[in-house]
């Protein structure tokens, strides 16, 4: 397949606004009947789904230049549970290239991930009644048949075919894709489904009177799907994209970079004992590298630095390395002649040699981890690049550590046209690779957990007050450790990165992974065992995020695969089951995440409010510290209505508390609230709020908890939370993802300019 798939968030990079254009350019080729308005709202419609009462999800098809050859657009309807497939088209170029297809079962994939009832569209019809032109009705069956291999046919016994003028030909099926797991639904709930397609996406089109006798005939009429015409039955599913294993990219020509002298442990053997263990998970799939262009080295690399390492490595005979030895403390401006004195010049130290094969593999180790990238934009959860040598040692201008380039920053810069990047360096040593390359930059945010400089490689940087510089400031971070740690002390320094990962609110996460800091690694000190891996990786697995695996360090080979195999075990399982780590304190509709460290066994919950929680829920709002006064005469307006109405008010309340010291019981935090007027099975989360006394406990995690039960217990299936999209409130929407909650509109400059409301919700399971 020459082409890649990937979903386009927003307009906000500038390789997505660039797809954006594309796609519009195609709508405007293929679809002549579609105005310029409808097109030209479409980087509104990703922006501000709430506008069009519909979310909105576009994946397109773009070549190796990045030209579209295709795309997708799919409208979800959270409120009702379906997803509707509005535009399918391939460009002029992408016919008879497979895009196609493709793009529609990228589609299937993502509906069904997102847990939708099914998949609806339209299609011409291939009845001669309906479609009199023989050559259209042709073209009618040829695409009805492509989406019958699916399962997918029209609905039958409706009148959704009735044309809005009488006599008008070829008016269209709605057709329903079960996606391999869904029965068509009843009449009644069709009947929903219809009446929100109509007056949703036609609304502008549809008189009322034609809306309701169309999704009148699906309450009353005998509705069914059409049997197979062209297939005696659907396709078997095929595999997709994800197709539910991690994508793993080896360097297949790691071993050509063999260093046999005494003492050199970055050996073939780290590969072969990682992937001896990997294999025997069932849990990953083999992905053949792909090349790349140099450019993609040179855009995070000095071009002088790149020309001289190739030359260099060319120079040199075969079987032989030649080692940095000189160095160019008095005058850099001169070098020497020759290019392997030269060496001192480019490199950090003086063991990472300089040979024929160190090009030939380091430049297929970014080969192999841009693999892996397009994995990701293709939309897989996690992929894995297993590499050597590595890479994060390897600064804009310099080699060393081992590292000739910088993978994780070349992968990084690569991703960061689709979006936000974060790395993290979980590697014993300083990822001073990324950190120089990105130190000016606010898009890419480099943290790094490592052996303190004083005693660990490389010994100049990883300094906690080296935080970034210019346009850069505050987007680096450094958690330097001392050289004896617990496990503990490990996962406190992580959960103190993945926050600050959360605020950064990155499109994709980059995975520095490092196993030297298992226990008995000859190039450090910390005690990491196979549980210990399992557990950071399921901690990093919870935060939800696309995310890159580059392989780093680690060199103790006779437990390489086995921590290897743990960490991805707890990544996998920390991502298909989240548990989250917060506690809360909030404003009005709105959570602040805190990291937990223990349980409240003592801990208990009441549905009802007294007289005397007004006091008590007035003084816990203003022990945050967090709200304004406007905001906490909101929150005690909200108790007071329903202390005076019981259960007459429209506000509901979970209240917390825990043994007081005098005896009794006092308020450790509470949840108000409330059904959306209008809807069926939609709730309001308006106020979370936890005593600071009480936070670090998981308290907020069960106050979210028992608010879903009691929503659930009134026939909720929704739950909606809004909250701000600035920087301050970023543990807020990290809070909401980690408990389950998904993004589904942002509203820009809603509260104030730069101040955008951001509204997640979640579907309540029994």
């Amino acid at each position: 397949m020459m082409f890649r798939i990937r979903q386009v968030l927003n307009d906000g990079a500038p390789a997505n606004s660039d797809a954006i254009r594309q796609v519009q350019a195609i709508l405007r080729e293929r679809f002549a009947a579609v105005s310029d308005e409808e097109v030209e709202a479409l980087p509104e419609k990703l922006r501000d789904p709430l506008k069009y009462r519909f979310r909105f999800l576009l994946f397109v098809a773009e070549d190796a230049r990045g030209r579209v050859r295709g795309f997708a657009l799919v409208l979800h309807a959270p409120d009702l549970n379906f997803c509707y497939l509005d535009f399918i088209a391939t460009s002029a170029r992408g016919i008879g290239g497979g895009a196609g297809g493709a793009l529609y079962e990228r589609v299937r994939e993502a509906a069904r991930a997102i847990g939708v009832d099914g998949l609806f569209f339209e299609c011409l019809p291939d009845d001669p009644r309906l479609s009199p032109n023989p050559a259209t009705r042709r073209q009618n069956a040829r695409r009805l048949k492509f989406y019958e291999q699916y399962g997918a046919r029209p609905i039958m016994g409706s009148a959704y075919e009735t044309p809005l003028r009488p006599g008008e030909p070829d008016p269209p099926y709605l057709v329903f894709d079960g996606l391999g797991e869904h029965e068509l639904p009843s009449g009644p709930r069709l009947a929903e489904i219809v009446s929100a397609i109509l007056e949703r996406k036609y609304g502008d089109r549809c008189p009322p009177d034609y809306v309701e006798k169309v999704v009148a005939s699906f309450l009353d009429g005998e509705v069914c799907l059409r049997p197979f015409r062209y297939y005696a039955q659907a396709a078997p599913e095929t595999s997709g994209v994800p197709n539910g294993k991690i994508p793993i990219v080896v360097n297949d020509r790691h071993d050509i970079h063999h260093i046999r002298e005494r003492g050199y442990v970055e050996a073939p053997v780290r590969v072969r004992a990682i992937l001896r263990e990997l294999e025997k998970m069932q849990l990953f799939e083999r992905i053949e590298p792909k090349e790349y262009p140099e450019t993609h080295i040179r855009a995070v690399h000095d071009g002088a630095f790149v020309d001289y390492l190739r030359r260099a490595c060319a120079t040199v005979e075969p079987n032989r390395s030649v080692y940095p030895y000189v160095f160019p403390i008095r005058n850099r401006a001169r070098p020497p002649k020759e290019l392997t004195l030269r060496a001192g010049y480019w490199c950090l130290d003086t063991f990472t040699p300089i040979n024929p094969n160190a090009w030939r593999a380091a430049r297929r180790a970014v080969d192999c981890t841009l693999t892996a990238s397009d994995k990701i934009l293709e939309g897989h959860r996690f992929a894995y690049a297993l590499v050597r040598p590595p890479g994060h040692h390897a600064e804009r201008r310099a080699f060393g550590g081992f590292c000739y380039f910088c993978n994780v920053a070349v992968a990084a810069n690569y991703l960061s046209r689709f979006g936000r990047i974060a790395i993290l360096d979980i590697d014993y040593h300083h990822g001073n690779g990324q950190q120089d390359i990105f130190y000016s930059r606010p898009d890419v945010l480099t943290v790094s957990i490592h052996g303190h400089p004083r005693f660990a490689y490389p010994y100049f940087s990883g300094f906690r007050d080296e935080t970034g510089d210019g346009a850069g400031a505050g987007f680096n971070l450094n958690i330097p450790l001392p050289e004896i740690i617990t496990p503990a002390d490990y996962r406190e320094a992580l959960e103190q990165a993945l926050k600050r990962i959360g605020r950064h609110e990155p499109a994709y996460l980059i995975v520095a992974f490092g196993l030297d800091t298992a226990v008995g690694d000859p190039t450090g000190s910390w005690p990491h065992r196979t549980d210990d891996f399992e557990r950071i990786g399921r901690m990093i697995g919870e935060v939800g995020l696309p995310t890159l695996v580059v392989q780093e360090g680690g060199y103790r080979t006779r437990t390489l695969g086995a921590n290897a195999a743990h960490f991805f075990a707890g990544l996998w399982n920390g991502a298909r089951a989240p548990r989250p780590r917060g506690t809360t304190q909030g404003r009005s509709r709105d959570a602040r995440a805190e990291p937990g460290r223990s349980d409240m066994a003592a801990v208990s919950f009441r549905a009802e409010l007294t007289a005397e929680d007004a006091d008590s829920i007035r003084g816990l709002v203003a022990s945050t510290g967090f709200f304004t006064s406007a905001e906490e005469a909101v929150a005690m307006e909200l108790a007071n209505d329903r202390i005076q109405k019981s259960a007459a008010s429209d506000y509901h309340f979970i209240v917390a508390e825990t043994p007081a010291a005098s005896g009794g019981a006092q308020l450790a935090g509470y949840s108000c609230y409330g059904a959306i007027p209008g809807t069926d099975s939609g709730w309001d989360l308006y106020w979370i709020v936890v005593d600071p006394r009480h936070q670090h406990q998981h308290l907020g995690r069960r106050l979210i908890q028992e608010t879903e039960k009691s929503v659930l217990e009134r026939g909720g299936s929704r739950l909606y939370a809004e909250t701000s999209s600035t920087e301050k409130y970023a543990p807020t929407r990290a809070f909401y993802r980690r408990n389950g909650f998904s993004k589904v509109a942002e509203l820009p400059d809603f509260y104030r300019p730069g101040d955008g409301k951001v509204i997640y919700m979640k579907r309540l399971k029994r």
